[in-house]
């Protein structure tokens, strides 16, 4: 049998804020102790992580290509720190009824072409962010980072056109192949 691959599925922001995410991760890591959240991309998730044949990568990499959203190209605002306690830490993303439109159906057709359930982490359901801070954050530190975040002020908007696979190299995650959303592209 073929070596099983780890896979998700994400929006990543282009530069400038894909560096600028990058740097607060990197602050957290200096500050606080947490570098988990330095094995990724600045990312919000679309999919949680799932295992996948190998040698079976051209059909899920296919069905993704498939897939036709029924809105287009929309923009993203991101504000502020919230917190999942005892160890995240993350930005949040308004709501936003497209996202979560995207989110549904990409979701439904990954359930009918490959199978795979997207699952809820612990049970919150789709709450998009993107994470500074996670699983290696130690809780007294997390009080600290806590306390630090929730006097700071973050904004940004990007532009959404599309999402990415991620795949696992062992170490960390690397953005693998890009799908655009738009389906006049």
């Amino acid at each position: 049998m073929s070596d099983k691959g780890l896979y998700f599925i994400a929006i990543v922001p282009e530069a400038p804020l894909y560096e600028e995410l990058m740097w607060q991760k990197r602050f957290v890591a200096d500050h606080f102790q947490s570098k988990a959240a330095l094995n990724s991309p600045p990312h919000i998730t679309l999919h949680m992580p799932f295992k996948w044949r190998s040698d079976r990568e051209g059909p899920l990499l296919e069905k993704l290509t498939e897939f036709h959203f029924s809105g287009s190209s929309f923009e993203i605002q991101l504000k502020n720190f919230d917190f999942f306690e005892p160890r995240v830490v993350f930005i949040d993303v308004i709501e936003n009824p497209v996202l979560r439109s995207l989110f549904t159906e990409l979701s439904k057709h990954i359930r009918k072409e490959l199978k795979l359930v997207n699952a809820d982490y612990k049970s919150r359901g789709f709450q998009p962010h993107v994470t500074i801070a996670f699983r290696d954050l130690k809780k007294p530190k997390f009080f600290e980072a806590k306390d630090y975040f929730d006097r700071q002020v973050f904004e940004a908007r990007f532009f959404v056109d599309g999402f990415w696979i991620l795949k696992h190299d062992g170490r960390k995650w690397n953005p693998f192949r890009f799908f655009h959303i738009n389906n006049s592209s």
